[in-house]
Formats: C-alpha cells, sequence, structure tokens
C-alpha cells in the first residue's frame, strides 16, 4: 500500500459567506474536499467532497473548530480577520470572499486597521460599513481560489517521494 500526501482542504466559514456555491463547484470541479463550518445547521449540496459541520452557538465556536484544524496545505475561506490571522500563523492559505488574500506580509497591518475601525465605533465615531458585494468580487474570487489551489497541489506533487502515487 502506497502512502499519500495529507490532501487539501478548504475550510469555509459559512455563516455570512456569500460565495459558498462558488466554493462548492470548484472543489468538486477539483476534487479538493470542504467543511463548511457554522454556528447551527447549514444546508449544503449531497457530494461526498463537502461535509457540513455544526459548530456550536458559543461566541467563536466555528472560528475555533476552523483554526484547530486549518494548517499548511488547507485553505481557509473567512471576512472574519482574527479567525484569518490564526490561520495564516498555522500556515493555511487564507482569502476573502472578495478574492483578496491574507498574508503573514499583510495581515498584520489588516488586522491593525480592524481593531483600530472596532475601537473609532465603539467611540461613536460613524465609520460606515463594507462596500458592497459586486461580480467583480465574484469573479476576483474565483480565480484566486482556484490558482490558490493549483499552486498547493503543484507544491505537493513537486514534494513527494517518487514511491507516492
Amino acid at each position: 500500500m502506497t502512502e499519500t500526501p495529507a490532501q487539501t482542504r478548504i475550510y469555509v466559514d459559512a455563516d455570512a459567506c456569500p460565495v459558498k456555491d462558488e466554493i462548492y463547484r470548484v472543489a468538486i470541479r477539483l476534487g479538493v474536499p470542504v467543511s463548511v463550518v457554522a454556528g447551527n445547521f447549514i444546508r449544503v449540496p449531497q457530494d461526498p467532497l463537502i461535509e457540513r459541520i455544526a459548530a456550536g452557538s458559543g461566541m467563536d465556536a466555528a472560528d475555533d473548530w476552523i483554526a484547530e484544524r486549518a494548517h499548511e496545505g488547507d485553505v481557509v475561506i473567512t471576512a472574519d480577520i482574527p479567525l484569518a490571522s490564526r490561520c495564516v500563523k498555522a500556515g493555511a492559505e487564507v482569502i476573502a470572499p472578495n478574492g483578496k488574500p491574507f498574508t503573514e506580509q499583510s495581515i498584520g497591518m489588516t488586522l491593525a486597521v480592524r481593531n483600530l475601525m472596532t475601537d473609532l465605533r465603539s467611540s461613536g465615531e460613524i465609520t460606515g460599513g463594507p462596500k458592497s458585494y459586486s461580480p467583480r468580487d465574484r469573479s476576483n474570487f474565483l480565480a484566486t481560489l482556484d490558482q490558490t489551489i493549483r499552486r498547493i497541489q503543484r507544491r505537493r506533487a513537486e514534494q513527494a517521494p517518487a514511491n507516492w502515487s
């Protein structure tokens, strides 16, 4: 029996994710398993590659579930900046629903800006909300997800010993 390298998995922070259908299509096309993680029940397609996780109703239950499992070679889809930071530190590739990747180089500043905006809002400043989700965001997300998975798969294939199949 030949040993195979760990398989890439996509973890979806699903409660407010606008690109779940896109994730499912890419994952099925590329044969990558998906864990769709939400606080409570969420509907997912009937496909052996897609698993639904109800992490519980605790404050950060879904985030904690993802952060405990995501590691190098995995992809995490989230708009939650603290979760993105935890997953980047664990070595996972992290992508926002608008296609923007969170990296080791960008996550510190992104987290600092998020914390500043939180402080401003709590002091009564009106900072506005996030910009609306556009078709271009969806297109950017699809391209980034596809490129990220293919890059991970290439890297794993290059690192695999000759006896792995």
